[in-house]
């Protein structure tokens, strides 16, 4: 027999009493009691149903119910051992009688059962009397715990004007009681906060509008939801949940004007495109709802336009169209606001847009005078005469008080000036005549000047056009070159021509060409107009000869069919070529240019030769004076800058002015200064070249041959040092009372004069003095 058949144990699941949490702990015993009471015989065991309630403590163990083995005669030979889940530490077990006693506080939300074996043995042997058996406990639930929003803070949006009942969120709280035993997990949720705009279901916790809300009063709600255990019965526990519930804006208020009437105000000066002023309309919604788009209605001119400032949502007023304070002071317009996105849901309740009315005055200022064209276009003939009138610019005040105007041409620096203006009337005249030709249109720019006020002036732009007259004669467009072969038949084309005009002919230009009246009677060349503003040019003979003329002249008259007629007579060369039949050109060019020299052929072959000759013998020469210089010893050239003469002297010179005076050229031996020349005496020569220079003065042929020798016999002598320069002063003018004052002319030498008086000088001249009178002495 085995243990499981001799023990079965059952633990109870625990109740949900209706009772208080202070009274749990007593119920539960009384439970216990009257579980006790009931024994059940199974296979002959007997045992007791087991239970433990949680939260279910006391000082001393509590006892739950008891095992035994139907084998126990009470006699204390079994003993009862409890292994498992819980043994020990919060299941005991009497080993002596098998009862069972739990010694701490259970959870059944951290643990529900616990899962025990249990056996039973002999003291004397230790031997089990039965096989081991598992056994299960469980834990009866009391409500101990409180619901909890797990998911909050909520937050919910719900568009504003929703209409009663729309469903705005849903809360949902937890108990971890047990759901299956009982009320305690069994919530009921209520609002605490939030009537009468909210209501609540209270088995699931949505939350739905209870009437229509408007965004503009108020757009946000807190709203508290609370939610009980054991189905809202005293006693049960709660808790509360915080709903934030926000109204999103819908397009249900039209735009309203700030003000039924705007004043603004404009100068007539103020360009296109000037902001005249600002209009504003308000409206309660946000975002796109609040968009709009300003319209001008009203204003048939259409002076004034409107655009809309998205991101401050204001109607800007432009001007689209100056306006002129005398002609128009005051423009009344109305401004329409309407919203860009309609809500069709609302539009029942009214046309989403407002009107308002703007009166706008026209300042007034001082205008520049006022042309009555922007451009002017005139017409004069070419060819008129210096003042002759060209047109009339007219330019007025428009202010009120009409101030005179006074006219002037903008002249370029750079350009002739051809037109002048009246300053008061505007009349442009010519200053000179104009052609055509140059240039067929001048563009003029005039300006307009108030005379009290210099500072306001207009432009107008003027464009004359220069009319063609009939003053150009026609003429051949280019030189043509016209050739003629010697054996050429009589009527044979030789040349065509054609002619251009300088004028401009409104019909189109016809020209007639002829030969001139003095070439008619010749019957070389014949001339033949086809009618199509061309010519041909005939052969009036057979045969032509060079010898006896090489160039014909043919002068052709051209005529247009301007009005008056003009007509020029062109020249026409026609040169005669040795040919056949078929000129060539190169070579009559050839004959015509040595015809023109007066050459014949055989004198230019000449002339060539001998130039061919002369140009092979200068460069012969050239190539034999190459070779030489490469023969010749380079050192030939250098050998005399290496020879130079070092000459000692001990002269103690001039300082600065003897090395300005010293020549390096005499230091150096040159050839031409080896030939030796005895020196001549140069005091003689000096004396009889002075005595000379009193009848002959400086210019003198004499003096030049003088210094001319001198200067080469300086250059050439190398025996002599390079001296202080000498400069002689032979001549001293004449016509001098005094005459003159050196000795050198004097017929008497120093021995024949007499020094005495230089004592007389003073001290100064006392050396001079002994010098002179010793020398005599010595002479004496």
């Amino acid at each position: 027999m085995n243990f499981s058949a001799w023990l079965h144990l059952v633990v109870v699941l625990v109740q949900v009493w209706p009772c208080s949490p202070s009274t749990q702990n007593s119920s539960a015993q009384n439970t216990a009691q009257s579980f006790t009471a009931v024994r059940r015989v199974k296979r002959g065991w007997l045992w007791e149903p087991l239970f433990v309630t949680e939260e279910q403590i006391s000082p001393n163990p509590v006892y739950i119910g008891q095992l035994k083995s139907d084998l126990d005669k009470e006699d204390g030979s079994l003993k009862y051992i409890l292994t498992g889940e819980g043994a020990e530490s919060f299941f005991v077990i009497d080993e002596y009688n098998g009862k069972i006693f739990v010694i701490q506080k259970l959870d059944r939300e951290k643990k529900p059962f616990y899962t025990l074996k249990a056996q039973a043995i002999n003291r004397s042997t230790q031997l089990p009397v039965e096989p081991e058996s598992e056994f299960i406990i469980k834990v009866r639930d009391v409500n101990d715990n409180e619901p909890q929003f797990l998911d909050g803070p909520y937050v919910a949006t719900i568009p504003e004007m929703s209409p009663e009942g729309t469903s705005v969120t849903q809360v949902t709280a937890t108990d971890a009681d047990d759901p299956s035993y009982g009320n305690s997990a069994r919530l009921l949720y209520s609002l605490v906060q939030g009537q009468p705009y909210f209501s609540v279901e209270p088995k699931t916790g949505v939350i739905r509008m209870a009437s229509q809300m408007d965004r503009e009063t108020k757009d946000q709600y807190l709203v508290i939801i609370q939610a009980k255990d054991m189905v809202g019965q005293p006693g049960a526990f709660s808790a509360t949940a915080t709903v934030t519930i926000n109204l999103s804006d819908v397009n249900d208020n039209p735009p309203k004007f700030q003000h039924r009437l705007y004043y603004m105000s404009v100068s007539e000066e103020a360009p296109v495109g000037t902001t005249v002023g600002k209009v504003f309309a308000e409206d309660s919604d946000i975002g796109d709802n609040a968009a709009m788009d300003y319209f001008i209605e009203g204003d048939s001119l259409g002076v004034f336009g409107i655009i809309t400032n998205n991101e401050t949502q204001e109607g800007i007023i432009l001007l689209k169209k100056r306006v002129d304070y005398e002609s128009k002071r005051r423009y009344s317009i109305e401004a329409k606001a309407v919203n860009r996105y309609i809500d069709e849901r609302f539009l029942t309740e009214g046309p989403f847009e407002d009107r308002t009315i703007v009166k706008i005055n026209v300042e007034d200022a001082d205008e520049p005078p006022v042309f009555t064209s922007e451009n002017y276009v005139m017409e004069i003939f070419e060819g008129a005469m210096s003042g002759s009138l060209v047109g009339v610019v007219t330019a007025r005040d428009p202010d009120d008080d009409g101030s005179p105007v006074r006219y002037s041409i903008v002249h370029s620096t750079h350009l002739k000036r051809l037109f002048s203006i009246n300053e008061h009337n505007g009349a442009i005249i010519t200053t000179e005549p104009l052609d055509r030709e140059i240039t067929s249109w001048h563009n003029i720019t005039v300006t307009a000047t108030e005379t009290r006020n210099p500072e306001k002036i207009s432009e107008a732009n003027v464009y004359v056009q220069v009319l063609d007259v009939n003053d150009n004669a026609p003429e051949l467009p280019k030189n043509y070159e016209t050739f003629v072969c010697e054996n050429a038949v009589s009527g044979q084309l030789i040349q065509s021509i054609s002619a251009v005009d300088r004028d401009d002919s409104e019909k189109g230009h016809h020209f007639n060409f002829s030969l001139a009246q003095e070439a008619i009677n010749s019957s070389y060349f014949t001339v033949k107009d086809n009618q199509d503003n061309t010519a041909g040019i005939f052969t009036g003979k057979s045969g032509f000869r060079r010898q006896e003329q090489f160039f014909f002249y043919l002068p052709i008259v051209i005529q247009d069919n301007g009005t008056p007629p003009l007509t020029s007579t062109n020249t026409l060369t026609v040169t005669v070529c040795d040919c056949d039949t078929e000129v060539n050109t190169f070579y009559c060019r050839y004959g015509a240019f040595m015809y023109s020299l007066g050459l014949s052929t055989e004198a230019l072959v000449a002339l060539l030769a001998c130039i061919l000759i002369f140009l092979v013998f200068f460069l012969a020469i050239v190539t034999i004076r190459q070779q030489q210089r490469k023969k010749k010893s380079p050192f030939s050239e250098k050998m005399e800058e290496f020879r130079e003469n070092v000459v000692s002297y001990d002269d103690e010179g001039g300082g600065e002015e003897d090395t300005e005076a010293f020549d390096i050229s005499a230091l150096r031996t040159r050839a031409v200064m080896r030939t030796h020349k005895p020196r001549k005496n140069v005091a003689s020569e000096i004396q009889s070249l002075y005595r000379q220079s009193l009848q002959v003065g400086p210019d003198s042929a004499i003096f030049r041959q003088f210094i001319s020798e001198k200067l080469e016999e300086a250059n050439t002598d190398p025996s002599v040092p390079p001296y202080d320069s000498l400069q002689t002063y032979a001549f001293e003018g004449t016509g001098s009372l005094a005459g003159s004052l050196s000795s050198l002319g004097s017929n008497t030498s120093d021995m024949d004069q007499s020094y005495d008086y230089l004592a007389d000088w003073g001290p100064h001249f006392k050396q001079l003095a002994g010098m002179y009178s010793s020398q005599r002495t010595l002479g004496d």
